[in-house]
Order: structure tokens, then sequence, then C-alpha cells
């Protein structure tokens, strides 16, 4: 078998665009396309919202990589707002950081990780498509390369650009694959799903559930922990830094266990110090914590229920074995048991909960009707040795 790298291969090549003349006519250019292939480069371990560094995009006839710090992205929105599909892969955070940096993201989009997902893969890397579906070994970047950084060197470029220069070849095989499987719409639609699905920040009074170790807070200090850690989170982004730069993790833990009244109180708990106390930070950090003491009396302060808590008893056994089953219909249709619903999904058709993901499009083509019947008592599961599987299969019952 012959295994191409990349690095050897002389067809990578891209052309540099950091001004706003060369932009526009790319922008042109790439409106006549009836695909274009996007990936993004970006940090955000030093703030809040996530910084756009680079922006690579391959057309049938050449690769480019976008300067976003020196050229008006404005300019790109016609192409995004087109006709023309865009195809990414893994595309979530790239849509999500194009919508923070630009105000827009693509009309019409492909993911190729979620494409492969109907073809039985599981969440894969570009990495290792390339090498399944073009036997291409795509050296491992540097992850810790500073993207923000100018100059670049030609060694960074063309890993960036290695992430959309085989995106055409390798999607038109993918795309061929889940047509001639009568897949194509599924995929389809579960990528619309995707691409329209909210973005931006978390709400920030869920910031608590992600407070390490908040769990272990009872009563009066979990309603303090959350109201700390929704001020906390505003206060991030605000000043575009990461919430634990604001205020770290225990010292949440530590105000709301003592509940400071004042700014000398607040200085015993652990990880508080002067520039957490003084001026118009302290008093707000003092307002959130009798905010949250108020609060404490409207009752325990609780979790969101795990997949299955909030499911009646009697059901529970039930839904395990429906989830047995859909892992075990998906092995035996290729196809990617994460994509066909999780247990909460299963718990919702099986409870009647409105609006269940399992009961609409193309889920409900695939399980949620043999589902519904299942719990409507026309279909049933047995179990048989066959075929070295688990046996589990849905079978008609007979009309009495």
């Amino acid at each position: 078998m012959k295994w191409c790298l990349v690095t050897n291969r002389p067809d990578i090549t891209y052309d540099w665009i950091d001004n706003d003349q060369d932009l526009r006519a790319f922008t042109q250019e790439a409106l006549s396309e009836s695909h274009f292939y996007l990936d993004t480069e970006f940090h955000r371990e030093k703030t809040y919202f996530p910084q756009l560094a680079l922006v690579q995009i391959a057309t049938s006839q050449r690769t480019v990589i976008i300067d976003p710090l020196m050229v008006n992205m404005k300019l790109l929105r016609p192409l995004f707002d087109g006709p023309g599909m865009c195809v990414l892969h893994a595309a979530q955070q790239d849509l999500d950081v194009m919508a923070q940096s630009c105000g827009y993201i693509p009309s019409r989009m492909l993911d190729t990780q979620l494409c492969a997902g109907f073809l039985g893969y599981s969440q894969p890397s570009l990495a290792s498509l390339l090498q399944s579906y073009l036997k291409v070994i795509v050296p491992k970047g540097d992850r810790l390369t500073d993207w923000l950084r100018r100059p670049l060197t030609n060694d960074q470029l063309r890993y960036a650009a290695s992430d959309v220069a085989y995106l055409e070849e390798m999607s038109s095989i993918i795309f061929r694959e889940l047509e001639t499987r009568g897949r194509m719409q599924w995929a389809i639609d579960a990528c619309e799903e995707l691409r329209t699905r909210p973005t931006g920040p978390n709400p920030p009074e869920d910031a608590w559930l992600r407070v390490k170790d908040v769990r272990t807070l009872k009563g009066r200090a979990r309603w303090v922990a959350q109201a700390i850690a929704e001020w906390r989170e505003n206060r991030a982004m605000d000043l575009d830094l990461p919430p634990r730069h604001v205020l770290s993790d225990i010292a949440i833990l530590g105000i709301a266990q003592k509940a400071p009244r004042t700014p000398e109180e607040m200085l015993q708990s652990r990880g508080v110090d002067n520039r957490h106390v003084n001026g118009p930070h302290g008093r707000a950090l003092l307002d959130a914590v009798k905010q949250g003491v108020d609060r404490s009396s409207e009752g325990e302060l609780s979790f969101p229920s795990h997949d299955g808590d909030d499911l009646d008893k009697s059901m529970r056994p039930a839904a395990t074995l429906v989830s047995a089953w859909v892992t075990e219909l998906a092995r035996q249709s290729d196809l990617d048991a994460g994509l066909l619903g999780t247990r909460k999904d299963i718990n919702d058709l099986l409870s009647g909960a409105p609006g269940a993901r399992m009961s609409e499009g193309w889920r409900a083509d695939i399980v949620g009707r043999d589902i519904e019947d299942l719990v409507a008592g026309r279909k049933a599961l047995t179990f048989t040795k066959e075929n070295g599987g688990n046996g589990l299969r849905l079978v008609d019952v007979p009309s009495t």
C-alpha cells in the first residue's frame, strides 16, 4: 500500500492575503464556486472570547490563508452568504469563532466529521479520515504554535493550509458514499442542525456548574457560589479575560463557605487577596455574596439531573434496554450511535416530552418511530444470539 506524506507533496500551495484588495478579489472569485473549504486557527487562553488568528479557505482553483488581523473580514461575508456549500471538518468551534469574531457563519454547511458518522466513524479526526480515504499522512502540528504571532514560518503556514488542501478530494468521496447508501439527506439535516444551534457564551447563571468541586457545597454555600460565579462570568466577559483570571475557583469555594459581609472577612477566604476586596470590584463581590445568602431562603439549589434521573423509575429499565438496542442498531447499520441520540434523547421520547429530538426528522426515520411503536405495544424487543451480535432485535407484535 502506498502512503503519501504531506510534507513530500509539492502540490500544497497557498496565497497569503493580508490586505483588503486581495480579499475582495478572492471573495468575488470564490463566489463562482459550488463548494469552498474552510478552517480557522484561534486562541482563547488569555481572553474570554476566542481570538481569530487565521482563516484558511480552499476552492477548486487555489488555497488562501487570510490574516484577520490585517483585513476587514466583512469583505468575506458575501462568500458565506452566497450559494456555495461550505465544507468544514469538526465545524462547531469554527462556527463559534466566526460568529463571535466576524458576526456571520456560512448559510450552507457540511461537516465531514459529522457526515462520516453516517458511514460508521465515531467523531473521526481529519488526520484519520485523510489516512483512511486518501492514504495521506498529515504531520502533527505544534499544538503550542502561537497563531497570532507575525510573521509565521513557512512550515506553520503550510501546516495551516494542509487543513483545507485535501478537503475537496476527501469530502467528494464521503459525499458519494453517502449518496450511494441513501444517507446524504440525513447528513445534510444533521449538519443544518449543527449550523443553526445557538452560539455564544453559556448563560452566566449556569457558570457555577463549571466551578471545580462545587458539588462539595451544600445549602447556603451553594447559592452563594452560584451568585459569585455569575458575577465572575459577567465580569470576565466585560474584561475579555478567562473567568479564572478574575477570581479563582478555590476563591469562589472559600467565599461561598464563609459568606463574608465585610472586606476584612472576605480576606480570610482562601484564594482572596487585596485586589479582590478593594474598590468597586470588592463591593460588587460582596453584593453577590449577599444576593446568594438572600436567595438561600428559597430552599436547596439543585444540580441539573443526569440523563435518566428525571425519568419515572418504572421506565428506567425500558430506557436501558432501548439504549442497548439503539447501540446495536447503529453497529449493524454502520452508524455512529452518538448521532442517533443520547440517553436523554431516549428518555425524552419514552416520556413523551414535547420536541423530543428522536421524534422528528432523520432520527425519527432511523429509530424514533420504531421506539414509538415499542412504547405503543406495536413492536417488541427480543434477544437471540445471532451473527455474533448481542441479538437484540425489534419485531412486530401480532395484532389480536
